[in-house]
C-alpha cells in the first residue's frame, strides 16, 4: 500500500526510539505499516489484562505476533493479567463506555506500557487504541500522557492516527490481511 500516505510521519524532536502498545491487529496493523515506512526505530508491546478470556486475549496476540513478524518488528508480551485488571475496575463495571472504568483500564495498561518503555530503553510510546472510533481519543492522550509523567525523559506520543483517512486503511489493511477482528473492545461490560 506504498503511496497512500497524505502525510509524512515524524518522532517528536529529541526522541529516537518509539514503543508502541497495541490492542489488537486491526487497530495495530495501519500505525505500524506506517512507521516501518517512515523508517521510525520501534518495538510492539501487547498488554491488554481487561480481554474477559485467556482464549480471545490468545487469538488477539497471535494476529499481532504475526504481522509484527511479518514486518520484522520486535514484539512484547506482558503477563495476561484479568485479576489485576478486575481490581482495578472495581466499582466501575456499570460505567458506561468512554466512562470511568475505561478511564482506569486505560490507566492500567498506559502505566504498564510506560514502565516498560523505561525499562527497556524507549523514550517514547503511544497506543493503537486510539484509533478505534469506538474510544475517546483524548482520554487515552490524557492516561498515556500521566503514565509518561512517572519517568523523567519518557514522552506519550498523541499522534492521531485517526486521522487523513488511517481509520479506513487499518479497516482495509486487516480484511487484506484476514485478520480476526472482534466486535468488542475486549471486556466483558463492552459486550453489552
Amino acid at each position: 500500500m506504498p503511496g497512500t500516505d497524505s502525510y509524512n510521519i515524524e518522532l517528536p524532536a529529541s526522541c529516537r526510539k518509539l514503543l508502541l502498545h497495541s490492542c489488537c491487529a486491526p487497530c495495530s496493523c495501519e500505525i505500524m505499516r506506517r512507521l516501518k515506512e517512515a523508517d521510525i526505530e520501534f518495538a510492539v508491546l501487547f498488554y491488554n489484562p481487561n480481554i474477559d478470556t485467556q482464549e480471545e486475549y490468545l487469538l488477539r496476540k497471535a494476529y499481532v505476533m504475526k504481522f509484527s513478524s511479518k514486518l520484522s518488528i520486535p514484539f512484547f508480551d506482558l503477563n495476561y493479567e484479568p485479576k489485576t485488571w478486575k481490581i482495578r475496575i472495581e466499582g466501575l463495571e456499570n460505567e458506561p463506555e468512554k466512562g470511568k472504568r475505561c478511564t482506569a483500564c486505560f490507566d492500567l495498561r498506559m502505566e504498564k506500557s510506560a514502565f516498560f518503555a523505561h525499562e527497556n530503553g524507549f523514550d517514547i510510546f503511544t497506543s493503537s487504541i486510539g484509533i478505534s472510533r469506538y474510544k475517546d481519543f483524548e482520554q487515552i492522550t490524557y492516561c498515556g500522557k500521566q503514565a509518561a509523567l512517572k519517568y523523567p525523559g519518557l514522552q506519550y506520543w498523541d499522534f492521531n492516527w485517526r486521522k487523513k483517512g488511517g481509520l479506513e486503511r487499518s479497516e482495509r489493511l486487516s480484511r487484506e490481511e484476514r485478520f480476526y477482528r472482534q466486535k468488542y473492545c475486549g471486556c466483558e461490560y463492552s459486550k453489552v
